[in-house]
């Protein structure tokens, strides 16, 4: 079969035609009407004619790649051509074949980070010639470009790397300066060279540069990596490693890539030299090592003379530059000084320069010389920008100073420091380079030492050692280049961190005899969770606590009472995040959680703001008005409410839901007369209401299943919903009727969003697709695919330039809308991504997560800038030991701990510790010999209850583990997690057999051991044969959603649910009838259990009160009220006259059965137990809330 390809000018006229016809480039039209000249219909035959296909189609209009002559022709027909004037001849063809490949070149991808300006740079060509000949013509896989400091290693990887760009398809320079973990840096270089086609990389890092080697071999690629020396244990001999801890990995990269064969470059600048690398390197081979030594003398002058003018004869300009060795940063700080203190006379200079000095301690002595010549305001910049490690503003440099500071002065000083080269400019930012920071960071640490073991203390109140409220990974790097380096010397030179710890308590002493504000009080916690030391009982009242970290942190009776502390950070009481929203002005962002609050939170700091109570159930989504004075939110318990978003003041209160509310949007503003908001809920609706007045304008009806999303168009006159009937609608908002249905989704359709200019809708599916649909044609024109899981959220960015998507595979993928490709993909969490949004600069996206974080992302580089995670879990679940003589309680509380308590002394008597995430589950084996746990970190432990060691770890779950029973045999468990089964583990051989059922969230067995039930997210109750583990019987309560409790009644002829809809269910087991309904919870009922004499139902809700029912009359007996929080388990007694009830309030009470009163209340010491903030400044509202829950008090 011929082949044919068009010409420049065929091209050019096809586009033209193409445009004239005006459908769009993925129009199936074009396939269709081609097919339909070569005589297959594709509306009779459902198939297209032999090629005619999307990938000819896009090859004809490319011009890049031959078609075969029957589709060409085709496609020119289709367009109105004569396809025998736009072949292209023999010769077009070559010049074709070298447009395109100049195109390449032009269109290659590269990403420059934050690289230094090199536009003045002198001499190297030497090594320049050395570099290219390395990399381009014997295709070297990996050079070293090894030299001291301030050599100017980077201005030469940088220069090197732009004069050889056009022999690469892909170019990325990456600093190692702040030490990026591997599994991050690996995930960033992969997607790049991948154009965005990874989706999902595996765990183990093997894997991860297995893929980066793929990617190697497939296209040419030059990676830089500029300062290695950063990843390197700085003294390896004494320690015995290379790397430091965290970054062995490093290695297995530099070696896989050293000695596989592939098509790229590993270009890497170091101060040592890497033991991988030196194995490999040779003159003929292809890992090779450039010293790169001094510049050449004239070279050297041309550096002095951007200072300006010098004297010198020819022989003392000789001997100034052999005596810092050429070293370029050497030779612009002696130029500025120089220049300064000898008025230009080089051989003044030399007459007072001592001999016998290495170059690095030359410099060293240089820089000491420059800073004792320095102003105080000097000294001061100096040592901020040497801490803050990253170019920061003049207004951000301004605020972190301890005493007010002009800006004027602050400008003189940073000229000053600029015409010294002791700091640089990059697009108005202010920065040192890595020797300079070096330095100053060595200086600050050996300072602050000798302060805190005289006392003498300055610098130590000065300057944050670390910025507790800094983006998290500049946070990261301050901990391991400062504060563990200062932790590391106080040890060598106290001994003991006792002794360190006695030399603190005397400082605090003394300084508050005369306290000053400043960073004192923050460095000294800082340092003491550096050093591991308790800190209970501290007393920093009256002081300034400053960028403290205490998140996690253990205060225990610690005094914060009249302390300021506007500047640190705290744990946070959150449970999962269900979304998260930022404001119009991106100033603010607000969250919303299965704790049945609203959480408003600053931007810049993290700070939590406000605190909205008013929902007795989950909230599911939230939204900002135009103005960003108002957020609404829909919750479970059906009502709609808006807030006042400065002070979380819940202001109206909308009703007339019939199930929960999944979504909520407000209308642009001054689009109608009136500003109104739209909702959806499972009761299949969507409602229009008039925000002034909290009437229901408008109820939409059409579709068939839960309504999931809305969102209003940009001129607020339409609506789209998205539903689980796996529909998009869109509605005329002032008629309320239905214009459009959009099908093609496959599955649920989870989230839908309005370009920026109206024209287009997107829309996110559990078939894990993303459809872009042309409003005005009400067709799919695109469709991103990518994710390997439901797509939960899709949003646009502010400028349209950007859609970004969240998904089940726990990334968030971004999309160019240009290109229709992912820009990027964020990885980080570990669990679903159920909501995404952009600030309003669209270089900011806040995402929150199932793993119970939300976290802000720059979308630009893909760094995490923070991350926000809660301290409280979802269940604290509780069991009791079927020892009627000696009964046993266990419990959970949220430090991932089983605790066993005495139930006649209320003594906690044994704590069982081993899991390393949230518990969700706890079960006594028959005998009360052994407890089981099993919860988010997948593993299900095995406990002896008597000396508290855990015995077994059984592992298979890929998902959090919901639920565990024991067999009544003691020698079989069952358990349910999320990853959409139950398993039957066999406890000799720690083996398990699978039944694949979703969602499971609670399971119960017969008291035979031959029946097992569960209850799931998908509202069906099952009954199953434990040993075929074959479905029985199915209950399915039509207007329920989700059935979070089961158990068997005492004589197993029925069973017992709780559900979202706030009822509990008596299901007969042989005819599948609903026998009774118990009805009286305001809130979903997570738990249900039954009373050893069969007699008494008890209940535990998310209204915070656990019931007590007549089995036989459906009557509440009690209803039991105490608890602060939902009410997740409930556990009988053996005998039966004593329920436990566990909360997510962090305390599990014990009720009297007989009388309804609580006899006891079980709960472990919080987090800040007995922290006094009384008086204390600088502290919201909703933070003094967040603090009282974790135990603080205020006297």
């Amino acid at each position: 079969m011929k082949k044919l390809i068009a010409s420049q000018l065929g091209l050019r006229k096809i586009k033209q035609a193409r445009k004239e016809k005006g459908w769009n480039i993925n129009d199936s039209r074009w396939l269709e009407s081609a097919s339909e000249i070569l005589g297959v219909s594709w509306e009779k035959e459902q198939k297209l004619a032999s090629g005619i296909s999307y990938g000819t189609w896009k090859r004809f209009l490319g011009g890049k790649h031959h078609v075969n002559d029957r589709a060409f022709q085709a496609y020119c027909q289709v367009l109105g051509l004569k396809w025998q004037g736009l072949v292209a001849e023999d010769r077009d063809i070559s010049a074709n074949k070298a447009s395109c490949n100049h195109q390449d070149v032009n269109l290659q991808h590269q990403d420059w980070g934050e690289a230094i300006d090199v536009s003045v740079f002198f001499g190297r060509q030497e090594e320049i010639i050395t570099l290219k000949k390395w990399i381009t013509s014997d295709r070297c896989r990996s050079v070293l470009l090894l030299g001291m400091g301030g050599i100017g290693k980077t201005a030469l990887a940088i220069k090197i790397a732009q004069s050889i760009q056009s022999n690469f398809n892909f170019i990325i320079w990456r600093s190692l300066r702040n030490a990026p973990f591997l599994d991050d840096l690996l995930a960033e270089i992969i997607q790049f060279i991948s154009n965005k086609q990874v989706t999902t990389l595996p765990k183990k890092v093997e894997d991860k540069i297995n893929i980066l080697l793929k990617y190697l071999r497939q296209s040419r690629c030059l990676l830089i990596l500029d300062n290695a020396e950063s990843i390197l244990e700085s003294n390896y001999l004494q320690k015995n490693d290379f790397y430091r801890q965290g970054y062995e990995n490093y290695g297995l990269l530099f070696k896989s890539i050293g000695e596989t064969k592939h098509q790229s470059c590993l270009l890497i600048t170091s101060r040592e030299k890497l033991k991988e690398l030196t194995i490999l390197e040779g003159e003929n081979l292809p890992v090779r090592c450039l010293l790169l030594k001094g510049l050449l003398q004239a070279e050297g002058q041309g550096i002095f003379q951007t200072k300006g003018l010098f004297s010198g004869s020819q022989t003392s300009w000789q001997l100034l530059l052999e005596r810092y060795g050429g070293n370029p940063l050497a030779l612009k700080i002696v130029a500025s000084y120089i220049k300064d203190f000898f008025a230009g006379n080089i051989e003044d200079f030399l007459e007072v320069l001592q001999e016998g000095l290495f170059i690095c301690d030359d410099i060293r002595i240089l820089l000491q010389q420059q800073f004792q010549r320095l102003s105080e305001l000097e000294k001061q910049i100096m040592y901020w920008l040497a801490i803050v490690r990253q170019p920061i503003l003049l207004s951000q440099l301004q605020k972190n100073f301890v005493t007010n500071i002009s800006l004027g002065d602050l400008i003189q000083a940073l000229t000053e420091l600029k015409n010294r080269s002791l700091i640089e400019t990059n697009n108005d930012k202010f920065t040192q380079q890595p020797v300079v920071m070096e330095y100053t960071i060595n200086e600050l640490i050996e300072n602050v030492r000798e302060e805190i073991i005289t006392g003498a203390i300055k610098l130590f109140n000065s300057y944050a050692l670390i910025q507790a409220q800094a983006q998290d990974y500049i946070r990261e790097s301050q901990i391991f280049l400062i504060l563990q380096p200062l932790a590391e010397q106080l040890l060598f030179a106290c001994g003991t961190a006792e002794e360190i710890n006695n030399y603190l308590q005397q400082n605090l002493a003394t300084w508050k005899l005369q306290p000053t504000k400043g960073y004192f009080a923050g460095n000294t916690i800082n340092l003491l969770r550096q050093l591991e030391i308790d800190l209970s009982d501290y007393d920093f009242s009256g002081l300034t606590v400053w960028q403290a970290n205490l998140q996690g942190l253990k205060l225990h009776r610690v005094n914060f009472s009249d302390c300021d502390l506007s500047q640190s950070i705290f744990t946070e009481t959150l449970g999962n995040i269900l979304s998260a929203a930022f404001s119009p002005r991106g100033d603010r962002f607000a969250t919303c959680d299965n704790g049945n609050k609203v959480r408003i939170w600053d931007r810049a700091t993290g700070k939590l703001l406000a605190i909205g109570n008013g929902h007795n159930n989950w909230i599911r989504c939230i939204a900002f008005s135009p103005d960003g004075q108002t957020i609404v939110s829909g919750a479970g318990d059906r009502e709609v409410r808006l807030w006042d978003s400065q002070t979380g003041e819940c202001l109206q209160t909308f009703f007339g839901h019939k199930d929960e509310i999944y979504t909520v949007a407000f209308s642009p503003s001054a689009c109608t007369p009136r500003q109104t908001l739209a909702s959806g809920s499972g009761d299949r609706t969507v409602k229009i209401w008039d925000v002034r007045t909290g009437k229901c304008l408008q109820t939409l009806t059409g579709h068939h299943h839960w309504v999931r999303s809305v969102a209003f168009s940009p001129d607020g006159k339409t609506l789209a919903s998205g539903s689980s009937d796996r529909t998009v609608k869109i509605w005329d908002v002032r008629t309320g009727k239905c214009l459009q249905t959009l099908t093609g989704h496959h599955h649920w359709v989870r989230s839908v969003a309005f370009s920026p200019d109206g024209k287009t809708i997107a829309s996110g599916g559990d078939d894990s697709k993303i459809e872009l649909w042309d409003v005005q044609k009400g067709k799919c024109s695109k469709i991103y695919a990518g994710h390997g899981s439901a797509v939960y959220t899709v949003a646009f960015s502010p400028d349209g330039k950007m859609l970004a998507s969240g998904s089940g595979d726990t990334t968030i993928r971004l999309w160019d809308r240009t290109t229709d490709r992912c820009l990027k993909t964020l990885y980080g969490h570990s669990n679903q991504i159920v909501t995404v949004d952009f600030g309003a600069d669209s270089n900011t996206i806040v995402c929150a997560s199932l793993d119970r974080t939300v976290k802000l992302w720059d979308v630009t580089t893909g760094q995490c800038l923070r991350n926000i995670e809660g301290h409280t879990d979802w269940a604290f679940p509780v069991a009791f030991a079927s020892q009627p003589t000696k009964p046993i309680l266990a419990g959970i509380s949220s430090d991932y701990q089983v605790r066993l308590w005495k139930i006649q002394t209320g003594e906690c008597f044994q704590t069982l510790s081993g899991h390393q995430d949230h518990i969700w589950s706890v079960a006594f084996s028959p005998d009360g010999q052994t407890v089981a746990s099993g919860g988010a970190d997948r593993q299900i432990r095995l406990w002896d209850v008597n000396n508290g060691e855990c015995d077994q770890i059984l592992i298979g779950h890929n998902d959090w583990i919901r639920a565990i029973a024991f067999h009544p045999d003691g020698q079989t468990l069952v358990s349910s997690g999320g990853d959409g089964t139950i398993r039957l583990w066999q406890l000799d051989t720690g083996t398990n057999l699978v039944i694949n059922e979703p969602q499971v969230w609670s399971l119960a067995l017969s008291k035979n051991g031959n029946l097992l039930v569960s209850g799931s997210g998908d509202r069906a109750v099952k009954l199953w044969d434990f040993y075929s583990r074959e479905c029985l019987h199915t209950y399915i309560a039509e207007d329920c959603q989700g059935v979070y409790g089961v158990a068997f009644s005492r004589d197993e002829k029925a069973i017992i649910s709780g559900s979202t809809d706030c009822k509990i269910r008596l299901w007969e087991i042989q005819t599948e009838k609903c026998l009774q309904i118990f009805e009286g919870h305001q809130g979903f009922v997570f738990a249900v259990a039954c009373s050893p004499d069969g007699k008494i139902l008890a209940s535990g809700s998310s209204d915070r009160t656990v019931k007590i029912w007549d089995i036989s009359t459906g009557k509440c007996l009690h209803t039991l009220i105490g608890h602060t929080n939902k009410v997740c388990s409930v556990a009988f007694s053996p005998d039966g006259t004593i329920l436990a009830s566990g909360s997510q309030d962090q305390s599990v009470r014990l009720w009297d059965l007989a009388t309804g009163h609580c006899r006891q209340t079980l709960q472990v010491l919080r987090l800040y137990e007995d922290m006094n903030i009384t008086g204390a400044t600088g502290l919201t509202t909703a933070q003094q809330e967040t603090l009282t829950i974790l135990g603080a008090k205020v006297d």
